[in-house]
């Protein structure tokens, strides 16, 4: 697969306004998996440990794009991560769905 190289990709044409809604993402997903790991913690429910390492790896993760110089090049580690925090909700959801008792 040919990747662009840096200097003919297109600019990001609002980059304040994008920069802003990132980290409004990244806040509200750091806010939301602080709220379901006190469920968690309350409940000891396996399915909001899932949905609060989600939303904590994917805010952290908008977070870390936010600092690079280019967020919109593809990162391999980025990928990788963001597959650990899906794999984690669908382990808790079969876990939730298939517990017996």
């Amino acid at each position: 697969m040919n990747q662009i190289p840096l200097d003919q990709m297109a600019p990001i044409a609002h980059l304040s306004v994008d920069l802003f809604l990132l980290g409004f993402v990244a806040g509200c997903s750091l806010a939301a998996g602080l709220f379901f790991l006190r469920f968690w913690r309350d409940t000891r429910d396996l399915l909001f440990l899932g949905f609060a390492v989600f939303f904590l790896i994917q805010g952290g993760i908008d977070a870390v794009l936010l600092t690079l110089s280019h967020p919109n090049v593809a990162n391999p580690s980025i990928f990788f991560l963001r597959l650990v925090s899906t794999s984690a909700v669908l382990a808790a959801i079969l876990w939730k769905n298939t517990a017996r008792g």
